[in-house]
């Protein structure tokens, strides 16, 4: 699927408007978020284009990362034009990890996926919210680490679906540089496979079309069978595909 220069810059900006790092930086051609946290997206420099980057690019970006004490990251598309930086990070000790998707669609698409009564958009989650998005099986680093981005995201809101007072499903919706982007789904164990998520997306596009927002898109694991599915099923399609490039810290650090 081919997508525009200025679509990957509007992504890769709007991404970052969502996952709200603590400091971010800019060089040309590329975007340099910095974060104690978990999120990588937060963590990881990203270009803005997927042209040949400048080789001499390399260097600033380490050094600005150095300057403020953050371990430098990388995430980068996999795509030929990057073959080259991608060989002069293995050099220096950097490994690929995290294989993950970037997927679009037209936001009127996703009007034919499911009815939408019963959710409800806020301005900030709510104590049920939080406990589904931070739920069983996340770990309490990552978890404390992902409320506080969530804290400092703008543009940003919170969809709950609930049934009898329990809230079953949640996800999060930004609205950003002409994107709606989805984050975040969670569906409770006991009510998946009756296609809640596909509810929640609906009710985030019709807020999309209703702010004039005629794109979507969302970035998923490249190895989560169930939410590629899911996410095929509503129209989504893959734009590109990324991976990480990290530093194994030392032993003991």
């Amino acid at each position: 699927m081919q997508t525009h220069a200025a679509d990957i810059e509007a992504i890769e900006r709007a991404t970052l408007q969502a996952v709200a790092p603590e400091a971010l930086e800019a060089l040309p051609g590329w975007l340099l978020p910095m974060d104690h946290g978990t999120v990588g997206r937060a963590r990881s420099a990203v270009p803005l284009h997927h042209g040949a980057p400048d080789p001499a690019a390399l260097h600033p970006i380490l050094a600005r990362y150095a300057a403020r004490g953050f371990e430098p990251a990388f995430r980068l598309p996999q795509v030929p034009a990057f073959d080259a930086l991608q060989r002069e990070l293995g050099a220096r000790g950097f490994e690929r990890q995290q294989p993950t998707l970037t997927q679009t669609c037209q936001t009127a698409g996703l009007l034919s996926a499911a009815p939408a009564p019963g959710v409800e958009l806020a301005a900030s989650p709510d104590a049920a919210w939080m406990a589904m998005f931070l739920g069983a099986g996340l770990d309490p680093v990552d978890g404390a680490s992902r409320a506080r981005s969530l804290g400092r995201a703008t543009g940003m809101l919170y969809a709950s679906l609930r049934e009898g007072g329990h809230t079953v499903a949640s996800g999060a919706a930004s609205f950003g540089h002409g994107w709606l982007g989805v984050h975040g789904m969670r569906t409770a164990a006991a009510q998946r496979g009756r296609g809640l998520a596909g509810v929640l997306v609906r009710a985030m596009a019709q807020e999309a079309l209703r702010r004039g927002i005629g794109q979507a898109f969302l970035q998923v694991d490249a190895g989560n069978a169930p939410a590629l599915a899911l996410y095929r099923r509503l129209g989504f399609a893959t734009a590109w595909s990324y991976a990480y490039w990290r530093r194994e810290p030392a032993a003991g650090a």
